[in-house]
């Protein structure tokens, strides 16, 4: 896995989409939620309830060798319209309506 931006590089990439007018989406609802265009990935609170649940297992005696293999199921899309407005981007009402989260 690529390591994670810090949060001046990623205040320099949201600049430069801005400023190139560049419709990005991210991996996470906070990248949205800072200043991105949109984000569209798993439910980070999901992840770590599904985390959870291994640790539980396995504090009770199941060997980790025996626990499935869980993937995410629950996946969230976050628009941001204060940096589509910059970028002169609408979107349409059907795609609003099915996010997860619309930031004014």
């Amino acid at each position: 896995m690529p390591p994670t931006p810090s949060f001046t590089e990623i205040q320099m990439i949201y600049k430069l989409a801005r400023q190139y007018r560049l419709p990005a989406i991210y991996p996470l609802r906070g990248f949205a939620a800072q200043g991105g265009l949109m984000a569209y990935g798993v439910a980070i609170s999901d992840l770590f309830q599904q985390a959870a649940t291994y640790v539980d297992r396995i504090l009770r005696g199941a060997k980790p060798s025996d626990l499935p293999v869980g993937f995410p199921t629950n996946f969230e899309l976050v628009v941001n319209l204060k940096a589509a407005k910059a970028i002169g981007l609408e979107f349409p009402p059907t795609m609003l309506a099915r996010a997860a989260e619309v930031i004014q």
